[in-house]
């Protein structure tokens, strides 16, 4: 006989050996009781257990039963919840702005996304209408017609989610005149309009984002010479999108400023966005500068065009380089987490 099967006495042993509420589930006398162990939830989900475990630590979005040796015990109603957050969070809800909603709110967003995915699938997928999107904003730059452009940008807006807005809109848009400004095809003044119009944008999206007085923490500016701020606003929106005070501060500070304000602020993180110009020689003093007044328990996050050029800094100040808008979500969420 298998050794992995039991007989009806060592059944028996093993059940005197359980505890109350693991005799209970062995014995599957459980309903609506934590009966699922980790493992088999990660199986169901999806999720990884790192993951689940951050959810419930730190927005208490499900409060799994505990055995008397610690283990985690899941339900079916935990398994549906994660499964509908998980789902929310995918389609672009913040889930420091969903985690404790109740399941039947959750049902409702999943409904709501059903429908919404349904009317986009019968056109066209997300992707296409993107590029569509991508071309009627590039050719309202090109004409120099500010209103246009803005429409086109306000359509993509409602069309799509705000990460897929972002990521799929603007930032291809930003890099794409940036190229052409830089290869001559478009001029100085088309470069300026488009930054004009998407800056506009972003500030009413970084507005009408709640923050949560008692979320993390994080400020985002350009350093001193650096007065492309796009990529900070950028980076404020995503930030405040992954459950973040995100406190925009504005371009082309110095180093002595960012400190001060991170610290009357209580920040835990610090973000730079280093576009134009891509080298600059008294930067280097600055970044040195804004680690001394930081210390070492602040972490900095730095992106952009520009970034790469101080990568030998970036290792000697222990800054965390962010190549885009994804990897910054995954280091935000990391740094939660310490």
């Amino acid at each position: 006989m298998d050794s992995h099967i039991l007989t009806a006495s060592s059944r028996e042993v093993c059940h005197k050996t359980l505890t109350k509420s693991e005799r209970n589930i062995y014995a599957g006398d459980v309903t609506q009781a934590a009966k699922y162990p980790m493992r088999l939830v990660t199986r169901r989900t999806g999720l990884t257990s790192h993951l689940i475990r951050a959810w419930e630590r730190r927005h208490n979005a499900i409060q799994p039963r505990r055995t008397s040796t610690n283990r985690r015990l899941y339900s079916d109603e935990d398994i549906e919840r994660l499964i509908l957050l998980r789902d929310a969070t995918s389609s672009g809800h913040s889930i420091g702005q969903i985690a404790e909603l109740p399941t039947e709110e959750l049902r409702r967003l999943a409904a709501d996304a059903a429908v919404a995915t349904a009317a986009a699938s019968s056109s066209a997928s997300a992707r296409v209408r993107a590029q569509t999107f991508h071309r009627e904003a590039l050719a309202a730059v090109s004409a120099f017609d500010p209103e246009r452009l803005e429409s086109v940008l306000s359509r993509a807006a409602v069309s799509l989610n705000q990460t897929e807005w972002i990521e799929r809109i603007i930032v291809p848009l930003l890099h794409d005149i940036g190229d052409r400004w830089e290869d001559g095809s478009l001029g100085v003044a088309n470069e300026h309009l488009a930054s004009a119009v998407v800056r506009t944008l972003l500030g009413r999206i970084n507005e009408a984002i709640r923050r949560e007085e008692a979320a993390p923490r994080i400020v985002i500016t350009t350093p001193t010479g650096q007065r492309h701020e796009l990529g900070a606003l950028l980076a404020t929106v995503t930030a405040a999108s992954e459950g973040w005070n995100s406190i925009y501060l504005g371009a082309n500070l110095p180093a002595r400023e960012i400190a001060s304000a991170a610290r009357m602020r209580r920040a835990r993180a610090v973000g730079l966005s280093l576009v134009y110009p891509e080298k600059d020689p008294e930067l280097e003093a600055e970044l040195r500068d804004l680690r001394r007044r930081l210390g070492q328990d602040v972490p900095i996050f730095v992106g952009g065009r520009a970034s790469p050029h101080f990568n030998e800094l970036w290792s000697e100040i222990g800054a965390i380089v962010i190549h885009n808008l994804p990897e910054l979500r995954e280091a935000l969420q990391r740094q939660r987490l310490n």
